[in-house]
């Protein structure tokens, strides 16, 4: 029998849904919090194993259910520190998530799809396609994992601090199991994260930002790349449907909703495409005043792109020139790019998107079991 397709995986189930499972099993609802004590504070993956629950409930428990993670297939560690995983779900499809490490900080960036449909030209995970949706226990799984390759301990220091979606995949267009992943990780009884620690990036599906404005409470990051719409049609295809202007009433909308501070709009810098002085006028034009904060990320580059990363000197400059203007800008520190770990250099690369197999190769990444 194949328990993988019979059995509950409990990391995919939010309070409410983790209640009534237990509730199905005769049980009372204070239960499921002691199963996600259990499960996200002492990150214990046997049901046998929590032994304040009753015997007969564990054997119950153990029959229909099971806490199951993604496999580890190969790990990475960078000369700076940041680690990296590939890892494999059912159906021989695979994903990579990044942990970067900072004086009193760590931020894992996880991945919401197998690969990506949205199509961003510089971005070398858009290069792969798309194959399929994460589920909510997949992405779960992920900061469960990596808890655990972290040597976190109950009671101990926060290894960590911060959870981006900004791996492979578009968090929106993948509303329904994203927005229940990061509930689960902002629960008390979950992983316990601040709302502003937990961060949804998005190319920008506007009717989804919309949604997630009154649906959620994450902060809220908006991969932009371009001032204006001609250009960013071209980096970023999504702004054919929805331009500049629809996507920054969707950003404000968002900040009024939420009584968030600011909306974070990335803006990757390539060497004489969107990088000249005249593009950080526009860009201040559009949002000085605003409750925004620009991080320009320097290029990160892959076999087979045409762009190049801007030179030091020309981000210094753009950022100067925002900041000039009263726009709050950060410059973000390229870290694993020596693993391919950085912002746009994730694939775990399905060769086959037909049937969904593993290559020999990922990502240029021998495969290999962990």
């Amino acid at each position: 029998m194949n328990t993988a397709t019979t059995l509950t995986n409990l990391l995919g189930l939010t309070r409410s849904e983790l209640e009534a499972f237990v509730a199905g099993l005769g049980e009372k609802p204070f239960r499921a919090r002691q199963l996600m004590k259990w499960m996200y504070r002492r990150g214990v993956g046997d049901v046998a194993a929590m032994t304040d629950l009753a015997k007969g409930f564990r054997e119950r428990l153990a029959a229909e259910a099971e806490i199951r993670v993604p496999e580890i297939l190969h790990r990475q560690v960078s000369s700076d520190g940041t680690r990296k995983w590939l890892l494999r779900f059912e159906g021989d499809q695979a994903i990579e998530m990044v942990f970067i490490p900072e004086p009193g900080r760590g931020t894992l960036c996880i991945s919401s799809q197998v690969g990506c449909a949205m199509d961003c030209t510089f971005c070398s995970t858009a290069q792969q396609g798309f194959n399929r949706n994460l589920e909510v226990a997949e992405i779960v799984g992920q900061v469960w994992l990596a808890n655990r390759e972290l040597g976190a301990v109950p009671g101990g220091d926060r290894l960590i601090t911060n959870v981006v979606f900004m791996g492979m995949g578009e968090p929106l267009a993948n509303y329904r199991n994203v927005v229940p992943a990061a509930e689960l990780m902002m629960d008390d009884y979950g992983f316990d994260l601040s709302r502003r620690r937990v961060t949804v990036s998005t190319s920008g599906l506007v009717p989804q930002m919309i949604r997630i404005a009154e649906e959620t409470n994450v902060a809220l990051a908006v991969s932009l790349h371009a001032p204006n719409d001609a250009l960013r049609s071209q980096l970023v295809p999504i702004n054919r449907r929805h331009p500049i202007a629809e996507l920054l009433a969707a950003c404000w909308h968002y900040v009024e909703r939420q009584n968030a501070r600011n909306v974070t709009f990335e803006y990757v810098m390539l060497d004489g495409v969107n990088d000249r002085p005249e593009h950080a006028r526009e860009l201040a034009a559009l949002l000085r005043g605003r409750p925004a904060k620009v991080n320009l990320i320097p290029f990160n580059p892959f076999p087979g792109t045409r762009y190049r990363r801007s030179p030091e000197h020309v981000i210094a400059s753009f950022r100067d020139r925002l900041l000039k203007d009263g726009v709050i800008t950060t410059v973000r520190r390229t870290r694993g790019d020596d693993i391919d770990a950085a912002c746009g250099q994730l694939v775990g690369r399905v060769v086959d998107r037909t049937t969904s197999r593993l290559g020999d190769r990922l990502g240029g990444i021998p495969v290999v079991t962990a």
